[in-house]
């Protein structure tokens, strides 16, 4: 299983950097997380958009699917050149209407509700689910990859909840929202450096990257304070196409 970043930043763009989107693969199984804005261009690089097998959505803050419309736009003008005749899957939760709607085009793609008490399989994946704590519904998802057993935690966008925990718990990879330095915020939106650290640590993660980064001040700074409490594992920031091998 690889983990490949494509966006990183938190709220917007900046400095040839997108906000939230990864790619997850499975030998030959891609699975778009997210859909920030400038995921397309960066998911282009290292991956033809109509590989895509599907696309999970954490949320629909414009951070988080800013680039989904583009891309439903991308197989339906370039499907012809690659005949593909299966509309592509796209997973959402459905406590916003509306923008649940817009997860279907006519002949492109096709929006699948998922629900919070959902053991959900997709392709080679196993994805459960875990509502955060964030100003719009929200979910953090649990992702198995059926024939290692290998599991990537990606918390979405929330605020600290003690639920990370046992959420998280063992996983290779956790993928968390680090959006503030230690001591600073609103707690109640997204996760402080320190407070990552703390659920990586008690969770005995294996490897812990530092997502949804904050504009301002040094993001090295995230890591020293995540440090301080995870001291077990391997810490890393992310960053445009870094690639983990999970």
């Amino acid at each position: 299983m690889r983990l490949t970043v494509l966006g990183f930043w938190g709220g917007y763009p900046t400095r040839n950097g997108g906000t939230s989107s990864y790619l997850l693969e499975s030998e030959d199984d891609h699975l778009l997380i997210d859909a920030g804005s400038a995921s397309l261009i960066s998911l282009e690089e290292v991956l033809d958009p109509l590989d895509l097998d599907a696309v999970l959505i954490s949320h629909y803050h414009y951070d988080h699917i800013a680039d989904l419309g583009v891309l439903q736009f991308t197989h339906q003008l370039k499907k012809s050149e690659k005949q593909r005749s299966s509309l592509l899957s796209i997973y959402g939760h459905q406590e916003d209407q509306e923008n649940f709607a817009r997860l279907t085009m006519e002949n492109v793609s096709l929006g699948k509700a998922y629900h919070e008490e959902d053991h959900l399989e997709i392709g080679p994946f196993e994805v459960t689910f875990m509502r955060t704590l964030h100003p719009v519904p929200c979910f953090a998802f649990r992702i198995k990859e059926k024939k290692t057993g290998k599991i990537l935690v990606f918390t979405a966008d929330s605020g600290y909840l003690e639920g990370f925990i046992p959420f998280a718990e063992d996983a290779d990879v956790l993928l968390a929202d680090t959006n503030f330095y230690e001591g600073t915020g609103n707690r109640q939106v997204h996760m402080s450096a320190d407070e990552v650290g703390k659920i990586a640590a008690e969770a005995k993660v294996k490897k812990l990257i530092l997502t949804h980064l904050p504009q301002e001040g040094n993001v090295e700074e995230l890591k020293h304070q995540a440090a301080a409490l995870y001291k077990d594992g391997e810490i890393l920031i992310a960053k445009k196409h870094l690639i983990v091998d999970i």
